[in-house]
């Protein structure tokens, strides 16, 4: 994806922020009202700081661990924001694009804290950091590595670490559950497929790869790379899919993009796939199961696999209102 192009040299660009950040501090110095001590109060007592998070799974952690971001990116659907992450949103301020933040707005906002990624913004980190003190992740993809990072950085760790032994027994209790279930025919190979206008995609690694591993699955034999997957062109590929399940991804409300998975879903070769004779093809939701990148959407997607398994669901999902799927 596109990447944010400074048009200055770093070092220029350094100093415009630094003179953006003076110039801000230089209007608020002269009258520091109440709302302004409470904030600084609440800072001091790593209650509750001022957070501008720049990629999705930093956002889904920041609200798993009871923290509402002043300032977020957009969402890549659903947009402005996801859905599941509306409600506790609602006050934040939008900072422009994952690959293209609004620096001047980020600023403007005076945070206490901004979260980021190398993956995303490497190239403006320099000036990230001028505005405030910055932590990044190598991924956008980890959500446990983010949620660390989110909840030591805020003073979190208890609950982060609460997060996560939660998410560690729903995997031990689902990966008993389904050997039970599934016996000799357990670890299954996964296809998880995503479907674009013109192209397929078909993912070993990622969000959705990393927890569907973790899990026990396997990839298929006609897959195996150290790379985030593969890119398909022609329906003469279509074995490259061939797994016992396949959890099929696709962006809502794009004719496009069903037009394609009709036209692959109708072929010949299509029908010979292991999933599709054993009826063992899902859509899945592409938020949960991709775009939200943390350990709320990782809940979520655990919560398909229990209902799409028909294994019974235990644990609720933490810091949201709905009841869980399964």
């Amino acid at each position: 994806m596109k990447i944010l192009t400074l048009p200055l040299r770093v070092a220029s660009a350094l100093a415009f922020a630094l003179m953006l950040v003076g110039l801000l501090a230089s209007a608020n110095s002269a009258a520091v009202d109440a709302e302004t001590a409470e904030q600084d109060e609440a800072t001091a007592s790593n209650t509750s700081p001022r957070i501008v998070t720049l990629y999705q799974g930093a956002t889904d952690s920041a609200v798993a661990l009871g923290l509402t971001p002043i300032g977020v990116v957009d969402a890549w659907l659903e947009k402005p924001m996801y859905q599941y992450l509306r409600n506790e949103l609602a006050s934040a301020e939008h900072v422009g694009l994952e690959t293209q933040p609004n620096l001047e707005k980020i600023a403007w906002l005076r945070p206490d804290l901004v979260i980021a990624s190398d993956f995303r913004h490497g190239r403006i980190a320099p000036l990230l950091d001028a505005i405030a003190p910055t932590v990044s992740a190598n991924t956008v993809f980890d959500f446990k590595t983010t949620l660390t990072m989110v909840a030591n950085a805020t003073g979190r760790e208890a609950k982060a670490d609460q997060l996560l032994q939660r998410w560690d027994a729903r995997v031990a209790d689902f990966r008993q559950q389904i050997t039970a279930q599934l016996g000799s025919r357990w670890p299954q190979k996964v296809a998880v497929v995503r479907f674009k206008s013109d192209h397929v995609r078909i993912y070993t690694s990622g969000f959705a790869g990393s927890i569907l591993n973790e899990l026990g699955f396997e990839q298929p034999d006609t897959l195996h790379t150290q790379g985030w997957g593969m890119k398909l062109s022609s329906t003469e590929n279509i074995p490259v899919l061939d797994a016992d399940v396949m959890f099929v991804l696709l962006e809502p409300d794009d004719p496009a993009i069903e037009a394609n998975y009709r036209h692959w879903a109708t072929h010949p070769l299509w029908q010979q796939l292991t999933a599709v004779q054993n009826e063992h093809v899902f859509e899945v939701d592409p938020v949960s199961w991709m775009m939200g990148g943390g350990i709320l959407a990782a809940n979520a997607t655990l919560d398909d696999l229990y209902e799409h398994y028909e294994l019974t669901c235990h644990a609720p999902l933490p810091n949201l209102e709905e009841e869980p799927k399964c």
